[in-house]
């Protein structure tokens, strides 16, 4: 009868008589086992097929079980080794399991203490194959790679968070509300050496002055009115992680002060309390603010600002790289079919005319917001115009209704102006860097030169007329 925890198995033993009835117990149980009488054999069938564990006598004719351990270690190293010998003593034991065996048995193997042996690993690999699908939804939810974006400002950032992720490093993030500081902050985190350790975030602008020092230092009981009880503070929550400190332009000077000293000293007492407490906390913070124009009204300390303007990530906004608009559309459009169980095929090409005119003051969080939106509404197969907001097409005069610029005629020749601006505007984005543009649009350099001379662009042609 199978076993909860069957397996493929390779049994090695150059004594038939075992190895056959070591074979047979283990196929009784429900595994796939399989026989090898040498170390060389062994090796043969461990590079035909991934056995999940390897039973293996330690005296085999041609090698001897270490060997095979240690080319199990470096070929096959999601293969438990079980090593068996007549000889058993404690420090040839103690060498096996340093060498990577999954445990060491003596001869003669009481069946029940072998199948132990085996559930064990086969269960300890499951868990392994199981951590590592979640480390890997972990690392799609909030890694770099959740972050769309091909545009050359886009590129320079993801190139700047691996440099700096695994470091200590304080790092602000600027950027406008809805541009993603958060998620770049996350990926940040999930890049670096403290991924397994607590991500953090405190959003600032979202208590009042008097709570905001409490929730992040903490309090004991009786600071205040209301502090009936001790509580721990979220820098010692993130003691080994990462602290993300969202709209820290709010923060008040006294709580300015707090800050400038943990970021120094890497300590702190909590509210009301005289103990002090050392963390090793790694800060990101965001801002959407001036933070220089803030130092120079003096809203912000300016040794403060010092302390965290060390590593500069500018999250640009949506209107920026209009040329991620069709990536993140498509992203996004993938997320809620998936959500609402709908099978739209994509968006029409004046409804993406229009996405790619508006100004997107609300940057990608309204963006978002418009696909789902759309994605609710639509009753064809692709997003229409019809389907966005109405906010989409009173930009101002220059960006009229998609349906008034046509103007009667075809939509090809309505679309071409401002794909031409479209191109300059990268052109301008990447330095007139050809390749760096036709990277930034999404396109082959060819397909750039031939659309360059089809629309007459070029640097003097642009700036004559400029």
């Amino acid at each position: 009868m199978a076993t909860a925890t069957s397996g493929s198995l390779l049994v090695v033993d150059d004594d038939r008589h075992i190895q056959n009835a070591m074979a047979d117990y283990l196929r009784s149980l429900g595994h796939r086992t399989e026989t090898a009488s040498t170390c060389t054999d062994a090796i043969e069938r461990m590079e035909e097929f991934p056995f999940e564990v390897v039973v293996c006598d330690v005296n085999l004719p041609d090698k001897d079980g270490f060997e095979l351990l240690q080319w199990s270690r470096e070929n096959a190293p999601e293969t438990s080794v079980i090593l068996l010998t007549g000889f058993g003593t404690i420090e040839s034991a103690v060498e096996a399991i340093r060498m990577g065996a999954f445990d060491y048995l003596t001869k003669p193997v009481i069946d029940e203490e072998l199948n132990l042996s085996i559930e064990r690993a086969i269960s300890q690999r499951q868990l392994m194959q199981e951590n590592a699908q979640l480390k890997a939804q972990l690392s799609d939810k909030h890694g770099i790679s959740n972050i769309v974006g091909k545009d050359y400002k886009m590129l320079r950032m993801f190139e700047l968070m691996e440099s700096v992720a695994d470091t200590r490093t304080t790092v602000l993030i600027l950027g406008e509300s809805g541009t993603g500081k958060t998620v770049t902050a996350r990926a940040i985190h999930h890049l670096s050496n403290r991924a397994d350790k607590p991500f953090v975030e405190v959003a600032c602008g979202a208590l009042p002055e008097t709570l905001l020092e409490s929730e992040l230092f903490g309090h004991v009981s009786g600071a205040f009115t209301g502090a009936t009880h001790d509580k721990v503070g979220k820098f010692l929550q993130a003691d080994g992680g990462t602290l993300f400190l969202d709209e820290v332009a709010t923060a008040s000077p006294q709580l300015q002060v707090k800050l400038l000293r943990v970021l120094q000293d890497r300590e702190f007492e909590p509210v009301g309390g005289n103990e002090t407490h050392k963390v090793d906390v790694r800060l990101v913070l965001a801002t959407n603010v001036d933070l220089e124009e803030a130092v120079r009204r003096g809203d912000f300390r300016e040794d403060l600002f010092y302390r965290i303007n060390v590593i500069t990530l500018t999250q640009p906004s949506l209107r920026e790289r209009i040329g991620d608009i069709p990536l993140l559309v498509d992203h996004y459009l993938k997320q809620f079919n998936h959500q609402t169980g709908r099978e739209i095929l994509g968006v029409d090409d004046m409804a993406m005319h229009a996405m790619q005119q508006y100004a997107w003051p609300g940057n990608v969080r309204e963006l978002v917001n418009v696909i789902e939106r759309a994605v609710v509404l639509c009753k064809g197969e692709r997003i229409a115009a019809a389907d966005l907001p109405e906010k989409l097409f009173k930009e101002d005069e220059h960006r009229a209704s998609v349906e008034a610029q046509l103007g009667g005629a075809s939509l090809k020749k309505a679309l071409s102006s401002p794909e031409r601006q479209l191109i300059i505007q990268a052109l301008e984005s990447n330095g007139w860097n050809r390749q760096n543009t036709a990277r930034a649009l999404g396109i082959n350099r060819t397909t750039l030169y031939k659309k360059m001379k089809k629309y007459n662009i070029d640097f003097e042609t642009v700036y004559k007329h400029a």
